[in-house]
């Protein structure tokens, strides 16, 4: 295996400035993100094994979405926008040692290899985690200023979190996220995103960019309509960047200035069962062969099974191996380094 000066983290680093990599750079969702632990008694285990979070959402665990986490169907806590204020409460933050959370949580953490990525919370998703989807979006348009005045009371929030990560954890990189769109559109369109998220985005923008610290935006979905605005106020990578946007135009357009990070095809025919171990393989190398041209890339990808599937563990083994065995040294091998 070739040798390389930088560390991961260096490397993933050189490529969320824009820099060209000294090799292609791979994500990693589970092993680079610290979630604080000093606020995490707000989060309340039910007895019938479902969570309560610090705004009161009780949510479920979803086994064929790999354990990862819904509210509760139908179960919402808030029913008219304009009586969120009665609802709605963030909680307080008096009293929590922030220092003893951050040697905690970076206890075993190897700061010189791996980014330390912190997350700061959405505004979308939280919405509709209140409201659902359906009177969600009709607060959006119905109410707009009550959408704005309740955005705003959670960022102050946000902020007073963030800051204290900043302090404590001094992360090297702010993950922001809001699933803003479906597989074939936004749920909104361009000029309401501007209206009623983006300057909710940006304020927490502002606060990694003062600080020094890139930006990776996590959204799901055919969201390429928002990518001009996230370069706007600084972000410099995206994932999963699923293949329902134009990705290659996206690269054209933006360069490195926009780091894509994933662009894997979950839904194709290697994703379904009983698909063969040379199918594979042959997409990674394409998937890879499309991508790394001209940098602005990172390698992430996943075999989306249920919780515990010895298969999609199996599959995502042959993903990783493949990093290391063929995506890796892809500049070095096509003379871009």
């Amino acid at each position: 295996m070739t040798e390389y000066k930088l560390t991961p983290k260096e490397n993933y680093l050189r490529a969320m400035r824009g820099e060209f990599p000294e090799y292609l750079p791979m994500w990693d969702m589970f092993g680079w993100g610290v979630r604080s632990s000093a606020t995490a008694h707000f989060t309340k285990k039910l007895p019938n094994g479902n969570t309560v979070n610090e705004f009161g959402v009780e949510s479920v665990s979803v086994p064929d979405a790999e354990g990862g986490s819904i509210p509760v169907p139908g179960k919402f806590i808030l029913e008219d926008i304009t009586k969120w204020r009665d609802v709605i409460k963030t909680p307080s933050l008096e009293g929590i040692d922030w220092e003893a959370a951050a040697k905690r949580d970076l206890k075993d953490f190897d700061r010189k290899t791996k980014p330390v990525m912190s997350h700061i919370g959405g505004f979308f998703l939280t919405l509709v985690s209140f409201m659902g989807f359906e009177n969600g979006l009709c607060a959006m348009y119905e109410e707009p200023e009550e959408v704005k005045a309740l955005f705003q009371y959670l960022l102050e929030y946000y902020l007073k979190v963030y800051k204290n990560i900043l302090y404590y954890y001094k992360p090297d990189v702010m993950s922001m996220g809001d699933d803003t769109a479906t597989k074939n559109n936004p749920f909104f369109s361009p000029e309401m995103e501007k209206e009623l998220l983006l300057p909710f985005q940006k304020a927490e923008a502002d606060l990694a960019r003062d600080a020094g610290i890139p930006i990776q935006m996590h959204n799901c979905g055919r969201c390429e309509d928002f990518v001009q605005d996230w370069v706007d106020i600084g972000i410099s990578a995206w994932d999963p960047a699923q293949t329902d946007n134009d990705l290659l135009g996206i690269k054209e357009k933006f360069g490195r200035k926009m780091l894509i990070v994933g662009g894997w095809d979950y839904s194709g025919p290697v994703s379904h069962p009983g698909s063969s171990d040379q199918l594979l393989k042959d997409e990674l190398v394409k998937y890879v062969d499309t991508m790394a041209p001209g940098g602005g890339f990172a390698y992430f990808t996943r075999f989306l099974g249920k919780t515990g599937d010895a298969e999609a563990a199996r599959k995502m083994k042959i993903m990783n191996d493949f990093y290391y065995d063929y995506a890796r040294d892809w500049y070095k091998r096509n003379g871009y380094v």
